[in-house]
């Protein structure tokens, strides 16, 4: 069995970050998502960043006293590091060193399955290394090929590669998620054209998004094949799933679950992956979950706020769902209810099926509050829009006559308006 990394945290703290303690606890959870093993932690208060070393030369002294005491394989910082101070680092402490950014690189790097996944994973490594490369002959000999700070995963491009077969592989990369993205909008513009309704969940890494979904769908007896990967981990899952969901009122809508936000998400990541991200755009209702048991839960309210606004999102509709609350006391519940009273939100527990039932009717109102009511006398030669609306539609009632059939249904507006709105077979109330 391979030895698991021993690494050591590191991180500076400066006046008013009220953070700081969460954002290093959540820099030994990535660690523990790496599969590996922290073995200490090295923190000081900063007035400022030194800018050869990260910490002043006194704590650097301290960090490398530390390092070999504990038999640590890599430092890592919880700030993402500039080129000069990764190299002048390296040299003083003899050792690897990392930052919070290459870290979820890493993670990404793991569990992208999808080609496109491990395509946008590797570009933003590359773009990351680019700047980098100056300066590290000595430790792109020493950690070769590969992804991450593990140096596993295929597919990856060479660390010894220069900067111009880089360059090349960026633009080669670039053109083959261009292919795909165009892909995906013609997949985007059919789902429209069959004006079926997009409820896309979105929140902070490990919030419960798939498990909300996997309630559903198993609420709506969905075939298990259907089920996504949930675990409790940051970055369980990059991968975005969209599902078709049918309420026992005859109502289809597409729900969609979205990779996680985290705090200080390398740029490069967001920009590689902005395209899997405007499923997000494209949604007519956006389904924040907050894990409301987190006593970070309104600062990580607050990141998901801005990498949405970042991608454009931040028009969209939300409906807040404040989850594992099974995890707080009554009076906790009660306090934080008083306090979001004025937003859109429901309370619950994904894993109870009363609270995923009342969710789901709640989504359901929120996509299908502008329905109009339509009713047609057809006859039988126009046939044919009777499996059309049962598909995109709720047909609430049918009846065959000698000459005519008579149809009831709830139809989007945007349907009504395109196929319906002066239609000869139109009823009017």
């Amino acid at each position: 069995m391979m030895e698991k990394e021993r690494v050591l945290l590191a991180g500076g703290k400066r006046k008013g970050d009220e953070g700081f303690d969460s954002s290093m606890e959540e820099l030994r959870e990535l660690a523990f998502a790496c599969d590996m093993e922290v073995v200490g932690e090295v923190t000081q208060n900063l007035e400022k960043i030194h800018v050869d070393l990260f910490f002043g030369k006194g704590k650097t002294e301290e960090l490398k006293e530390r390092m070999e005491e504990l038999q640590a394989d890599t430092v890592i910082f919880n700030e993402e590091l500039t080129p000069s101070q990764t190299r002048n680092l390296e040299r003083f402490l003899e050792c690897r060193v990392a930052d919070r950014s290459i870290l979820i690189m890493d993670i990404f790097a793991r569990r992208a399955k999808t080609k496109e996944a491990q395509m946008q994973v590797e570009m933003a490594r590359l773009k990351y290394m680019l700047p980098r490369l100056s300066g590290l002959g000595g430790s792109l000999n020493r950690q070769g090929g590969g992804a991450g700070l593990h140096n596993k995963g295929a597919g990856e491009t060479k660390l010894e590669l220069d900067r111009r077969k880089i360059e090349e592989r960026i633009a080669r990369l670039e053109r083959e998620l261009a292919e795909l993205v165009e892909r995906r909008q013609n997949q985007r513009q059919k789902r429209e054209k069959n004006e079926i309704p997009l409820a896309a969940l979105v929140g902070y890494t490990n919030a419960g998004k798939s498990t909300v979904m996997n309630s559903m769908l198993k609420l709506l007896k969905t075939s298990t094949d259907k089920m996504v990967l949930e675990k409790d981990m940051l970055f369980a899952t990059l991968e975005t799933s969209v599902r078709k969901i049918t309420t026992k009122e005859n109502r289809t809508f597409l729900l969609t679950d979205t990779v996680g936000f985290i705090s200080r998400l390398p740029h490069h990541l967001i920009k590689a992956f902005r395209s899997t991200l405007e499923e997000v755009l494209m949604a007519d209702l956006l389904v924040q979950v907050v894990d409301v048991s987190d006593k970070n839960y309104e600062k990580q309210m607050t990141v998901t706020a801005e990498t949405l606004k970042e991608l454009g999102g931040e028009s969209i509709p939300v409906l807040y769902v404040f989850n594992k609350t099974d995890k707080l006391t009554l009076e906790e519940l009660e306090a934080i209810r008083e306090k979001k009273a004025d937003l859109n939100c429901l309370f619950l527990s994904a894993k109870d099926e009363g609270d995923i039932g009342k969710l789901t009717l709640h989504i359901t109102e929120s996509l299908f509050d502008e329905d109009v009511s339509l009713k047609l006398c057809l006859p039988y030669k126009e046939s044919k829009w009777i499996p059309f609306l049962q598909e995109n539609a709720t047909v609430t009632e049918l009846n065959y006559g000698e000459e005519k059939i008579e149809v009831t249904a709830l139809c989007r507006k945007g349907l009504f308006e395109k196929y319906f709105k002066n239609s000869e077979f139109q009823v009017m109330n």
